[in-house]
Parts: C-alpha cells; sequence; structure tokens
C-alpha cells in the first residue's frame, strides 16, 4: 500500500462536475489499496474573483484581511471534495491550512511554509479516512491565516508529501504532463515521460506553467518524487525525480520555455565604482523582486551601463522603486522597454556543449530574429528577443533540435550527485531571502 499526495488545481475543480470527476480519480486509488491525502485549489477564477472584491471595498486592502479573504477559495473546494467522497462512500475529513497545522511566516501575501504538524493528518490515515486539505495557505505564530503566492497550492502538496514522507506527490491539472514546449504553439510538442528536478527547476523558472516553481524546489530539497498528470484523461503523465537518463541517444536540449511577460530596465552612465551592481540589487530585492538577464558594461567614457529584465506585473513597481537608486548613483537615466520576451533551451550539460549554443543561434539569425542579451548557466541558454518574434523562434528552436515525436520512455539511471547539488544550490540561494524557510522540523 503506498501514500499518495494527490493535488487538484482549478481548472480540475471549475465545476462541481469537474469536482466529481476528481473525486472518482481519488476513490480509484483508495480502492487499489492506497492512502491518499487530497490538497486542493480553489474552483477556476474564483481567486481572481475574491481579489477583485478586495480591490473594489478598498484601494489598499490590509495584508492580513486580503489574505483571510482570498484563502476561502479554497475552503469552498476542499468541503465539496469531501462532501463528494463522502457520497461514494468514502470516509473523508476536511481540513483548512489552519487546521491541517500547516505552519508559516507572517508574510501575507507570500508566506513560506516553516512546519508542518502531521499528526491530526496521520490519525485520520489510520483510521482508513482519505483527508482533504485547503491549499494555498497556512498559519502564522499568531493563529493569522497566510497565503503562499500564485501557484500556492503546489507548494502545500509538495510540502504535505515531504512531511508525510509519501511514496508520490501527484500534481493533477489540464494538461497531461511536461511538454517540450508549449503544445499550443508547436502542435508537434512531444510528453516527456521523465524530467530531472534540476532541468524541471529551469523549465519552471523561466516561464513553464505546469509548476510553480517554489513547489520545485521544495519538491528537490527534500526528494519528493513529482508526477504531473491530467484530471481529464488517463496517462502516466511526466514523472520528476532525482534520477537522470540512462540513455546515450537522449536528447541533450530536452525543452524550449520561454516568457513573454517580461520588461528591460536600464541605469545608464553611472559613474563607475565598486558596488554598483549591489546598490541595485539591494533596491530590487527589498521590494521582493527577482532581476534577470542582468548585464553590467563599463562605457568608453567610464560609467557604467547596467540591465536586467523583470515580470511586467512588476515592471512599473521597479521604476517607480529605483527612481531613488538611480538619482543616488548619479546615473544618467533610468529608462524601460516592454515588448520584449524571453526564449531559452533547457537540458543538462549544456555548457560544456558549445555546439548548441552555435546552433540556436544559428537558428534564431536563420528567421530575421535579434538576440538582444543573452544569459547562460550549466543546463540553460536564455535569449531576450522582440516579444513579436517569440513563436516563430519557439517553433524553429523546437524543430532545430529535434524535439517533435511521441512521448519518449526514457529509462532512469540512478540518483546524480550532481543534480543533487545544483538543486540544493538552488534552494539554498533562494532561501537567503527573509522569510524563506524552508525547513520541516524532524520527525513530523
Amino acid at each position: 500500500m503506498a501514500l499518495f499526495v494527490q493535488k487538484f488545481g482549478g481548472t480540475s475543480l471549475a465545476t462541481l462536475t469537474h469536482i466529481n470527476h476528481a473525486a472518482d480519480i481519488v476513490a480509484k486509488a483508495r480502492q487499489a489499496g492506497h492512502d491518499v491525502v487530497v490538497i486542493v485549489s480553489a474552483m477556476s477564477g474564483e481567486t481572481d474573483r475574491l481579489i477583485a472584491l478586495a480591490n473594489q471595498i478598498s484601494e489598499s486592502p490590509s495584508e492580513r484581511e486580503y489574505a483571510a479573504l482570498v484563502s476561502t477559495g479554497e475552503l469552498v473546494s476542499m468541503a465539496l471534495m469531501a462532501l463528494a467522497l463522502q457520497n461514494r462512500g468514502i470516509d473523508a475529513r476536511s481540513y483548512s491550512g489552519a487546521q491541517a497545522r500547516i505552519q508559516t511566516c507572517s508574510q501575507f501575501r507570500k508566506a513560506r511554509i516553516r512546519a508542518i504538524d502531521t499528526q491530526p493528518i496521520q490519525e485520520d490515515l489510520r483510521a482508513g479516512r482519505v483527508v482533504v486539505i485547503a491549499g494555498f495557505q497556512g498559519v502564522d505564530k499568531n493563529g493569522n491565516v497566510t497565503t503562499l503566492g500564485r501557484g500556492g497550492s503546489d507548494t502545500t502538496a509538495v510540502a504535505i508529501a515531504a512531511a508525510l514522507k509519501a511514496d508520490e506527490c501527484q500534481i493533477y491539472t489540464d494538461v497531461d504532463g511536461v511538454y517540450t514546449t508549449d503544445p499550443s504553439v508547436v502542435p508537434e510538442a512531444r510528453r516527456l515521460e521523465r524530467i530531472t528536478f534540476e532541468e524541471m527547476l529551469e523549465l519552471a523558472s523561466l516561464g513553464a506553467k505546469v509548476l510553480q516553481i517554489r513547489a520545485v524546489e521544495f519538491a528537490g530539497k527534500y526528494n519528493v518524487p513529482l508526477r504531473v498528470l491530467s484530471s481529464s484523461q488517463e496517462g502516466p503523465g511526466t514523472l520528476i525525480t532525482y534520477e537522470e537518463h540512462a540513455s546515450m541517444e537522449s536528447p541533450l536540449v530536452r525543452g524550449i520555455a520561454y516568457s513573454r511577460s517580461e520588461g528591460k530596465i536600464a541605469l545608464r552612465g553611472i559613474p563607475d565604482a565598486p558596488g554598483v551592481a549591489s546598490t541595485i540589487m539591494k533596491a530590487i530585492s527589498a521590494i521582493g523582486v527577482n532581476a534577470d538577464m542582468i548585464v553590467q558594461q563599463i562605457t568608453p567614457e567610464n560609467t557604467t551601463d547596467f540591465t536586467f529584465t523583470v515580470h511586467i506585473d512588476e515592471y512599473e513597481l521597479v521604476l517607480k522603486h529605483l527612481r531613488h537608486t538611480a538619482k543616488a548613483l548619479k546615473a544618467d537615466s533610468l529608462s524601460g522597454e516592454k515588448g520584449i520576451a524571453k526564449l531559452s533551451i533547457v537540458g543538462a550539460g549544456l555548457k560544456s556543449h558549445p555546439e548548441v549554443a552555435t546552433r540556436m543561434f544559428d537558428t534564431l539569425a536563420a528567421e530575421g530574429i535579434n538576440i538582444q542579451r543573452i544569459a547562460t548557466s550549466e543546463i540553460r541558454i536564455s535569449v531576450m528577443i522582440d516579444a513579436a518574434l517569440l513563436e516563430k523562434g519557439v517553433y524553429a528552436l523546437h524543430k532545430a533540435f529535434c524535439l517533435e515525436g511521441e512521448a519518449l520512455d526514457e529509462t532512469p539511471a540512478t540518483r546524480s550527485p550532481r543534480v543533487t547539488r545544483v538543486v540544493e544550490a538552488a534552494v539554498k540561494e533562494v532561501s537567503t531571502e527573509p522569510c524563506l524557510t524552508l525547513g520541516i522540523e524532524p520527525g513530523i
């Protein structure tokens, strides 16, 4: 008998019909003899509706009340799911984040999980019950409801799976796995049978929307096997683990990721001196924004130009916040540009294969796509391009790296120490921010 944590997203719970179908999936696992903990998101569109209500009644809603309001969508889903399971003759009990004893820090909109006391959940599992938990939420040390940020139900699922030492965390969504790229852009994209945490972490951070990046970080840290499945059709989905691919014929490039929601910001003509980059990055991190595609360049006039990209939702906030910094650094100008996109290829070991970058750049050049910026890591190469040419670039790269075809079932090898180091380093890096303790207390 295995223990599965099954998470259902908003599209999988959009209507009562969807909820009943999700309950059938849970019932099937239970009838097979497995223990099941279910994590639910709010019904599709409900969180946006609640946010709109908050903004209609107050231009600046308090963080505490905002969290209390937007967390209610998951409470509706958890109760409906428990009722649907009970209607099938399955003993089920629902838990809010507070009732599940999910302890977080006090950042109401983007709280981080501190610890989980699983005693009541384990007691219900031993009694043969299915436990249904509201995702996206927890409670701080003062008993205040907190939320985990957009996509936080994925993080709830992985955290619960880690705390319970579940055999697998299954993420049910509207797609049947992780694809080599977005099938809506490239119909020939194929589903990956397996992918490493390392590769998935990069894909999630680069714009792939199948999994929330914090959930992948958490799963990598606690070695929780993740499986992405479709709630509307049966199939093996995509398994995400520490296992690497043993086949020597497996492709070096595993996927194409992109984000059209990018804005470029530039501070130009800064008198060159030590600490320029540090000053700018401190100002950005102070408002909780992640910068990417960072380029610092010394001009012939012995001044510094510093450019970077941010998500378009944070573009105006960063521009406004950096005005004081630009003045303090005596920059000649502070400017921004929209209408840009980030296009990336992902695969283990890209850094040691220069021919991959050459093929990428040649392919884009042949399509008339100008590269504005380049950023690389061990397993990804990202370029900044005109957003109007994004789909053209995605399609061309997908074809150039021969990623078309049916789903590839590769035989996994053993856990890779190198992959372990990369994932742990990534988690360590993000955990330098305030209130990012991901630790779960031993023994729970």
